[in-house]
Parts: C-alpha cells; structure tokens; sequence
C-alpha cells in the first residue's frame, strides 16, 4: 500500500486526524500534485486553524508552483497561527520567506 492509499485509509477512519491530514498533503506536494495537496492543506487549515506547519508548507508549495501572491496569503495566515500558539521559530521562517517573495515581487 502506498503513502497517499495509507493516509487516506486513516482519514476514512478519522476524518479530523490532523497528522494524517498533513502527511497527505505534504505527499501530495511530494508528488507533484500541486492541486491535490492544496486542497488537503485547506482541509486541514479549515478543521485546525492553529495547524501552523501547514501554512508554511502550503506556501513552499505554492511559491514552487509560480502562485507567489497565494503564498504570501497564506504566509500572512501562518504568521497570525504562530504568533497565538506562541511559535517564533515557524513565526520567523515564515517572515524570512514573505520578506524574499516580497522582494521578488
């Protein structure tokens, strides 16, 4: 069984499992599946809004697909996220990475 027919036997089960939920989308990136893992990363963000990796994953992957704008969207949302949980390392990656696609234009 694969990663992505594993993940989703486990979310079939557990709809609301945040981890599963984040492997997916982040196997979906893996692959490729720019379309697929953005829909996974909204899922999550949507049932766990304080899920702050899954802003900034989102992000990588829509920056690696040329969609710089809805990176920085996301980014402004993962920056929120970890300033309630209280994250500054994810809090300061995520500033570094808005600063240099905002420099990119």
């Amino acid at each position: 069984m694969d990663k992505v027919a594993m993940l989703s036997e486990i979310l079939g089960q557990d709809p609301q499992n945040a981890f599963a939920r984040y492997g997916l989308a982040m196997e979906y990136a893996g692959r490729g599946e720019v379309e697929a893992s953005l829909q996974e990363f909204a899922r999550l963000l949507a049932g766990h809004p304080d899920y702050t990796a899954g802003y900034f994953m989102a992000a990588q992957t829509l920056a690696k697909a040329g969609r710089n704008q809805e990176a920085k969207a996301r980014l402004a949302e993962g920056i929120a996220s970890a300033r309630r949980t209280g994250n500054q390392h994810a809090l300061s990656e995520m500033q570094a990475m808005l600063d240099e696609l905002e420099l990119q234009g």
